[in-house]
């Protein structure tokens, strides 16, 4: 038995990096799939954009788990959209129990080179598109009687992540949404809780993001060591995050809300 058998879970973001290693646990445990991923070129990042191909691929990876899946295109951005996606999976699968607000970008600049449409497409969709998700998912978890949110946040809304100012001005604002969606869904038996990883081997590394880093790092060289972790382990997999979606998205947690948790190594603390 897994734990999460009869349960029937909404990840976005989910072609590929965490958001398809949480899909992919999630199935194991159990759950039925139902998730969105842009799957198309993201709004001015320096790294490779997912494809339908990736979507395909972990579409393929949630059903060798034994799972269904109901996975589409969609910008978490359009509200509407996602509203019918979720509604048609619940269709299929008879309810909604977990919700994951994976989707999210990172744009390294420093302060003075955020332009206004690189710090809006940023809170529109880690901001927004997380709102979205939740407004999409609730009703849902409302009339199963209760169930699991989980908002993908980062070190960057525990700590700064230096010279992405609009990144952690969205990852900051995650911990306040999470705490405010856990108040009044808690009425409903809902839990809301967030996750905060470190650095995490996907491809958010892939195409120029390195070379990136590197440039906005030369501009203050002290801040280029925040981050370091306490252990040898640098680097999460996107598994070791997913581990602990599972933990929240299981009754295993039932009694746990509002609260953020850090996989990252000690990195906040340095």
């Amino acid at each position: 038995m897994g734990r999460l058998d009869n349960k029937v879970a909404f990840v976005t973001g989910l072609a590929r990096g965490q958001g398809r290693a949480h899909a992919v646990r999630l199935a194991g445990e159990g759950a039925q799939i139902i998730g969105v991923d842009l799957a198309g070129p993201l709004p001015g990042v320096p790294y490779d954009s997912a494809t339908p191909a990736d979507l395909d691929e972990t579409r393929r990876l949630v059903e060798e788990q034994g799972a269904k899946a109901h996975l589409a295109q969609c910008d978490v951005r359009d509200l509407d959209g996602l509203k019918a996606v979720v509604d048609e999976g619940v269709g299929l699968f008879g309810g909604l129990d977990v919700v994951i607000a994976n989707a999210g970008i990172c744009i390294p600049e420093t302060w003075d080179e955020v332009s206004p449409t690189s710090f809006r497409d940023t809170i529109d969709t880690n901001v927004v598109g997380a709102w979205n998700t939740v407004t999409a998912c609730a009703h849902h978890l409302v009339e199963r009687g209760g169930g699991s949110v989980i908002l993908i946040s980062s070190y960057a809304g525990r700590k700064v992540q230096p010279f992405m100012v609009h990144y952690t001005t969205s990852k900051h604002a995650l911990v306040g949404m999470t705490r405010a969606f856990a108040a009044e869904l808690g009425n409903h038996n809902i839990r809301v809780n967030s996750i905060h990883p470190g650095a995490v081997a996907t491809p958010m590394g892939s195409g120029q993001m390195v070379a990136r880093i590197e440039e906005t790092n030369a501009s203050n060289p002290r801040l280029a060591g925040m981050g370091m972790t306490f252990l040898n382990q640098f680097v999460a997999e996107p598994e070791e995050v997913a581990n602990v979606a599972a933990f929240l998205a299981s009754d295993e947690s039932k009694f746990i809300t509002a609260e953020s948790i850090s996989v990252d190594g000690g990195a906040q603390h340095f």
